[in-house]
């Protein structure tokens, strides 16, 4: 009997298995951390709000979520930060689209955007306030005051927390004024368009000691505990390898005296470490 037949289906099968291997590494794509370990390369995205993350006048990017961020991507063996300015807004859009990597921008962890990004466990946690004009002319101490009094105006920067607690605070839509960034809450409530502008109390400080004697933050905001912010590093759900390797990495450093160090500058310490993890923090 001619073995020919068999051999020749055999050989087929050889080939069949052959192509679907060589397919199947062709279609093989790299994930984001392997490219970063194989360039030494990574893109943080970031918005100017100090003392967060923010532009130095001399261009260096600086703050507290991209100094967190070069020195544990600098422990992971990154050579090169490359910090890729956008709106806060456009934050999380644009690390989707894949303009940048990971969210550096001390960006909270709130179950809505737990829904689009996956997060690191937070690297702070802070509590909000108001910046108004010097003596508090509308008496304003929460959002309640706001909502109270249909006059007054609220500057908030377009897309943050704080957005969501505004409205759910029964504040209403034509008190609130939207703004792109920090600067503009500054020049809104100097210039008279809002009454008062709410963000971090590192924030809000930061800008009354730019605004001079013009602005003031006051000391005594009443707002829900459950707003305490608490930020991290963001990044694409596909990339949970990539989280993981950064997060191993905070696991072991946040807290101690490097990571003090780091932040101290930007009116961190350790009153604002926390034990709180993401997972907790998406499920609130």
């Amino acid at each position: 009997m001619s073995t020919a037949p068999v051999f020749l289906r055999r050989l087929s099968l050889a080939c069949t298995l052959a192509a679907g291997a060589l397919a199947s590494v062709g279609s093989y794509a790299e994930t984001t951390l392997e490219r970063i370990q194989s360039t030494g390369t990574v893109r943080i995205g970031y918005a100017n709000e100090a003392p967060f993350a923010y532009t130095e006048t001399s261009g260096k990017v600086t703050g507290e979520s991209p100094e967190i961020a070069t020195q544990i991507f600098t422990k992971m063996g990154v050579k090169k930060i490359e910090p890729v300015l956008t709106e806060w807004g456009a934050l999380i859009p644009g690390l989707r689209a894949g303009r940048f990597d990971v969210i550096a921008a001390g960006m909270y962890i709130t179950p809505p955007r737990c829904q689009q990004v996956i997060f690191t466990d937070p690297h702070y946690q802070i509590p909000d306030t108001l910046l108004v004009k010097k003596g508090n002319p509308k008496n304003l101490h929460s959002y309640a005051d706001v909502k109270n009094n249909p006059d007054v105006k609220l500057a908030i920067m377009s897309g943050t927390a704080e957005m969501g607690y505004a409205r759910a605070e029964g504040v209403a839509e034509e008190q609130i004024v939207q703004v792109p960034d920090t600067t503009a809450q500054l020049q809104a409530v100097r210039a008279g368009r809002a009454d008062a502008s709410v963000g971090t109390a590192l924030t809000m400080k930061g800008l009354a000691a730019k605004g001079g004697d013009a602005v003031e933050a006051i000391t005594d905001f009443k707002d829900d505990p459950s707003h305490i912010g608490y930020g991290a590093l963001a990044f694409r759900p596909e990339d949970k390898d990539l989280r993981d390797a950064v997060n191993q990495q905070l696991k072991d450093w946040l807290g101690g005296t490097e990571h003090l160090a780091t932040v101290k500058p930007f009116g961190f310490d350790k009153s604002n470490v926390t034990d709180k993890t993401a997972a907790e923090l998406c499920k609130q």
